[in-house]
């Protein structure tokens, strides 16, 4: 392609906007341009890589067995209703044409519908139907360019299967071809265990990659691999250890003391002294939720064990239900449900409050004054705690979800009735699965690992072109020459070019238009190169630059770019 008539417009300067590095590369490329808030249109430079991230998927989709559909994103609300997912997206589905419609965020309901009827029987199974497709999702502050959009590209798969363990085999067909697709993609990934969320189901594992621009939060060992997003992730750390003597319990007047610091300021005692007490709504009813000290509530984790969505009751709510405002309240007294994270286990010798304000309480035992407590993983893991699984050190980063794998089972061919007859004549459910892969988050993560101060820099796989031709001097007949017939014959040998045959722009401006646009290989036609019967190569990625003889530079530069 001729950068002369080609539609590549780089930028100087980066719009306000852009922070992350991807987002302001890509603007700066040319690849991108924002239309509204988390809404880009995709400029021919950037839907190349698209494209191509795009094949790479379907070519180990296929390997595994998949079948490409294309569903539409325009669904009936009444499908979504059915399984309860209207309520469970809330504001992040798109509703429209009053509100009798939605735009997809995701497929499920749509291809449990179209196999409901169409699968009959357990010889139709398995299973396995992916597609490539525009999605929607109302995002509240869409930010970091492509890496959180209103619409975005996803290819998303579906497993149907009639047993257990064909959903295993499925999960782990996805799993290998999800392996190899971002290692094609050369892209430095890990792999954590995650919540399901509003997608339901049994297992679920994320695939991330270590990111400042990411949106989640993981804990990661690097002595054995274990990974988990902060929602799911569990750690080594020690509980409250019982003292041998417990202490009455006894009112302690705290005047305008409303956090566990200034709880352990006016007292002069350590945190691990203190029952910090939070109340949450639970199906209408009020739970109390002690945590030791600073331990925050991981609210993921709450929401698993009480088996219901959960909010933390509102400040009106409290005096109601506790007769104290927030940092009065504690477990003695309380009428209603109480449960507490292990590291409270049995403890005595507690504070928490008094359930009156500006009131706590001292020499709390939760063994003796606390009937009818439960016990649960309750808590939020910080970084440098015990990894669960070996003797290391957990690190706590932002990452970035580039892939979704989940054992969705049931849920959704129950609600719509996608069953099929098994051997026996038995009608039963189709057991499902679900994997999604952002497309346009590939493209935004191989970028932001593979950069440098000039620009971005391409591998084979994924770049636009593989060659970036210059013709640093196009008045030149010997270079306009020269370079037209290198042009024509790579172009013939099948390898993408990209020819800079300007004839406005200077050399200087050329080779940083090149090294932002960052193709793996540059040639390079200049006038003083060519007397001498040479052209010059640099490779993007190393800088290395190297002058070949025009006869061999084919060869090399086939082997080079293949």
């Amino acid at each position: 392609m001729r950068l002369s008539n080609s539609f590549i417009p780089t930028l100087k300067e980066i719009p306000n906007e852009a922070v992350v590095t991807s987002h302001r590369l890509m603007l700066r490329a040319g690849m991108i341009r924002m239309l509204s808030a988390g809404i880009y249109s995709f400029l021919p430079l950037g839907y190349r890589v698209i494209r191509k991230i795009s094949e790479i998927i379907r070519e180990e989709m296929n390997a595994i067995g998949g079948q490409e559909f294309h569903f539409p994103a325009l669904n009936p609300k009444e499908i979504w209703e059915q399984t309860g997912r209207v309520e469970a997206f809330g504001d992040i589905l798109f509703h429209i044409d009053n509100r009798e419609y939605v735009l997809a965020p995701t497929h499920e309901e749509i291809v449990a519908t179209t196999a409901k009827g169409q699968v009959q029987s357990y010889k139709d199974l398995p299973q396995i139907w992916y597609q490539i497709q525009t999605k929607y999702r109302n995002e509240t502050r869409p930010r970091s360019g492509v890496i959180r959009g209103r619409q975005f590209l996803m290819k998303d798969a579906y497993t149907l299967d009639a047993t257990e363990e064909g959903l295993n085999k499925g999960y782990m067909l996805h799993d290998k071809a999800y392996r190899n697709i971002f290692d094609r993609c050369n892209l430095n990934y890990f792999v954590v265990g995650a919540s399901s969320g509003a997608m339901g189901g049994s297992g679920s594992e994320e695939f991330m990659v270590k990111s400042d621009a990411g949106e989640d939060t993981v804990a990661h060992c690097t002595k054995c691999e274990y990974a988990a997003n902060l929602e799911v992730a569990t750690s080594k750390i020690e509980a409250k250890a019982r003292d041998k003597k417990s202490e009455e319990v006894k009112e302690i007047s705290t005047p305008n003391v409303k956090s566990i610091d200034e709880l352990c300021e006016f007292l002069k005692i350590d945190e691990t002294q203190c029952a910090k007490s939070r109340v949450y709504i639970v199906d209408e009813k009020p739970v109390l939720v002690l945590m030791l000290g600073n331990d925050e509530v991981n609210e993921t984790k709450l929401t698993k064990e009480l088996g219901s969505a959960v909010r933390p009751a509102h400040t009106e709510e409290l005096i109601e239900i506790t007769g104290a405002d927030a940092g009065s309240i504690g477990p003695i007294n309380y009428k209603g449900r109480i449960i507490a994270d292990n590291r409270l286990k049995d403890a005595n010798n507690l504070y928490s409050g008094a359930n009156k304000n500006d009131f706590h309480l001292g020499g709390i035992d939760l063994k003796r004054d606390v009937k009818n407590i439960e016990y649960f993983d309750l808590r939020l893991i910080s970084s440098g705690e015990g990894c669960p699984n070996c003797d290391n050190k957990l690190d706590v980063f932002t990452a970035i979800e580039l892939g979704h794998i989940f054992k969705l089972g049931t849920k959704y061919s129950e609600a719509l009735g996608a069953t099929f007859l098994d051997e026996e004549g038995n009608e039963k459910p189709i057991i499902m699965g679900s994997y999604g892969i952002g497309v346009e988050r590939v493209m935004a993560c191989y970028i932001e690992q593979h950069n440098d101060e000039n620009g971005i820099i391409w591998d084979k796989n994924l770049a636009p072109f593989q060659v970036h031709l210059m013709g640093l001097n196009m008045k030149n007949d010997d270079v306009v020459k020269t370079s037209e017939s290198i042009y024509e014959k790579l172009t013939a040998d099948k390898i993408e070019v990209l020819f800079d045959d300007r004839t406005d722009a200077q050399a200087g401006y050329k080779f940083k238009e090149a090294d932002l646009l960052g193709m793996p290989l540059q040639i390079i036609v200049g006038n003083k190169k060519l007397a001498e019967g040479k052209i010059e190569l640099k490779i993007r990625s190393t800088g290395e630059r190297m002058d070949v003889e025009i006869d061999n530079m084919f060869e090399k530069v086939k082997e080079l770019v293949w």
